[in-house]
């Protein structure tokens, strides 16, 4: 597998000229991020990725973690890369100083996970999941907890994981059966799960399992569902660690992908129960475990497109060298490198504007996470916080649908050497096709987003979404060019088909429930494929606008260009999503179950 660059130049465009991370700098704590520092972090992170983490991709992928006498082994060089991982400050970024954190936005972060997940996806899991535990804690942990577990997570000395789904309770999980008994001062845990990602491993000192269990008296269903602290090892109230706590790894799963990332079944109490602590109030777990989870659904988006951003280097790279084939505007007869090639040009152009829409979009997101969280204006705070929680589940979604077509157009670009393994086109294929999978699938996503996000509040978020894009209208309008024409038809195109695909979906809730459900994943796909032109249409805006004093004007000549594809050949596909939701339930349900 080709070496990965991580996308830099990409990167610090969006944020400084796109999505206003200017914005973001003048809110209370975040002055610090200046440009100066955005450039150096971005590019020792860079390093790291590109260094460190991405030579270990192949080789982890082909060796797999394992379990030695009871013990789980991360690939060779695993534990040596976390070490350096953590010396170099990045599980802090993200975190308060006052919790050992370097206090700077999300906004930042964002890229910074991108780049871990391009290089080695397997190996991303281990600290995306430790922030989403700090953050758990942070947000809902005793004053006690957090003394003795943030720092350690944050500096990344300890790791964390979520403890959720068990044999018989997968997205359903008010069926799960995991016991929590009190004892004192804490709880006995006993029970199974399964599907717990870097639930043992070799390359930190302890493990802060977040878990999921029920109270003999809890209430049936997810209202009965409790959320603890279970760590590997036991922790004393000065933070020094103890004995192994009665938990182990069962088993590994043997998995189509991400074959590096230790995959575990997990036993709690063999030996009469797992020392666990209660976080916030008995029966309020599942509440609790949405902080994280929401925080997951970001960090799965966000290793969607970074997966396709190393796909599409990998195939870029192999169409330049390829040799096959004769020019068909040419007319010599001499074999060129398939890039010349119509069919390999949509293709890669499909992988680069999808891509790139699909980090701008998440880009965003993170800028309006930054702004719900700091915002001086409560209003401000509430506007931005509405549109986080609608966009999450289309980042989660669309941009992990992205990643699968994008690393398949990979594979193709290949041919028959993509089929193999030996290029890497293939891993990435595989590895790809779990992030539509965890932290919730995307048709979850998908009754979610029409469920909750959409009907339940009159689509008021959608409608002001829908204002948002319909606004750079007037600013497309204002700047000439055929490009620049040709963006503003095609976002306004778009723009209508999500206006009219809201209202239909509001309007058959009424009268069938079963329409949005039908209709659900349909839209989730309209809102991304749309709001990715929105994002793209503003790229063009900062190009347009940079080339005419910017020296490097071939980058802001592609963005433009890539821009115009997106229009052309991407957002069509509205109108056509909006005719399959127009259609409703009858065709999806009409056969009996036994017809099938």
């Amino acid at each position: 597998m080709n070496g990965y660059t991580a996308p830099i130049q990409d990167m610090r465009f969006l944020l400084e000229a796109v999505v206003g991370l200017d914005e973001v700098r003048a809110l209370p704590g975040y002055g610090e991020a200046t440009p100066d520092l955005l450039e150096a972090v971005l590019e020792e992170a860079g390093k790291l990725a590109s260094q460190v983490l991405a030579p270990l991709n192949q080789p982890g992928d082909r060796q797999g973690s394992r379990i030695e006498n009871g013990v789980v082994r991360t690939p060779e060089g695993w534990a040596a890369a976390y070490a350096k991982f953590v010396q170099g400050g990045w599980p802090s970024v993200p975190f308060d100083a006052e919790h050992g954190g370097q206090g700077l936005p999300w906004a930042i972060h964002t890229p910074l996970s991108e780049m871990w997940s391009s290089a080695n996806l397997a190996f991303s899991l281990c600290p995306m999941l430790s922030v989403g535990a700090a953050e758990v804690l942070a947000v809902h942990g005793t004053e006690a907890q957090k003394s003795l577990y943030l720092a350690p997570l944050v500096e990344g000395r300890w790791t964390g994981t979520m403890n959720l789904t068990e044999p018989q309770a997968g997205s359903d999980l008010g069926q799960i059966r995991t016991r929590a008994v009190r004892e004192g001062g804490c709880y006995r845990i006993t029970g199974q799960k399964i599907f717990i990602t870097y639930g043992d491993h070799d390359i930190a000192e302890n493990i802060v399992h977040l878990v999921l269990a029920r109270l003999p008296d809890a209430p049936a269903g997810v209202r009965g569902i409790s959320l603890f602290i279970v760590p590997k090892r036991t922790v004393g109230t000065d933070g020094t660690l103890g004995a192994h706590n009665d938990l182990r790894c069962v088993s590994l799963e043997r998995k189509m992908g991400i074959h590096a990332s230790p995959t575990c079944v997990m036993a709690y109490g063999d030996q009469g129960g797992a020392v666990g602590y209660l976080v916030g109030e008995e029966n309020r777990g599942l509440e609790y475990m949405f902080t994280m989870m929401n925080n997951e659904r970001l960090g799965v988006g966000i290793q969607g497109i970074a997966v396709a951003e190393r796909a599409y280097q990998l195939a870029r790279a192999y169409a330049r060298q390829r040799v096959q084939g004769r020019d068909d505007a040419a007319a010599g007869r001499e074999p060129v490198p398939i890039i010349r090639h119509p069919d390999v040009r949509r293709m890669l152009m499909t992988m680069r504007a999808l891509t790139e829409a699909a980090r701008a979009l998440a880009y965003q997101t993170a800028i309006l996470l930054d702004r719900a969280r700091r915002h001086p204006d409560e209003a401000e705070r509430r506007h931005s916080q509405s549109l986080v929680d609608f966009l999450t589940p289309v980042v989660k979604s669309w941009s992990t649908d992205v990643a699968c077509e994008v690393a398949s157009l990979g594979v193709q670009i290949h041919g028959g050497m993509g089929f193999v393994e030996d290029l890497g086109a293939a891993q990435l294929f595989r590895d790809a096709r779990i992030t539509p999978i965890y932290e919730g699938t995307n048709g979850i996503q998908a009754r979610d987003l029409v469920g909750r996000k959409l009907l339940r509040e009159g689509g008021e978020t959608a409608r002001r979404l829908e204002a948002e894009i319909g606004a750079l209208d007037a600013k497309l309008a204002q700047t000439g060019g055929e490009d620049m024409a040709a963006i503003r038809h095609g976002l306004a195109n778009g723009a209508r088909a999500l206006a009219e695909a809201t209202g239909w979906l509001l309007d058959a809730a009424k009268t069938d429930p079963l329409a949005p459900a039908a209709g659900a994943t349909h839209y989730q796909t309209l809102v991304g494929i749309v709001a990715g032109g929105w994002m793209m249409a503003r790229a063009a805006l900062a190009a347009a606008e940079g080339e005419k004093s910017a020296s490097d004007g071939n980058f802001l000549a592609a963005k433009r260009a890539t821009a115009r594809f997106y229009a052309d050949k991407i957002l069509p596909q509205s109108s056509a999503l909006l005719a399959v939701i127009q259609t409703g339930a009858a065709s999806t349900m009409a056969l009996a179950e036994e017809q099938f």
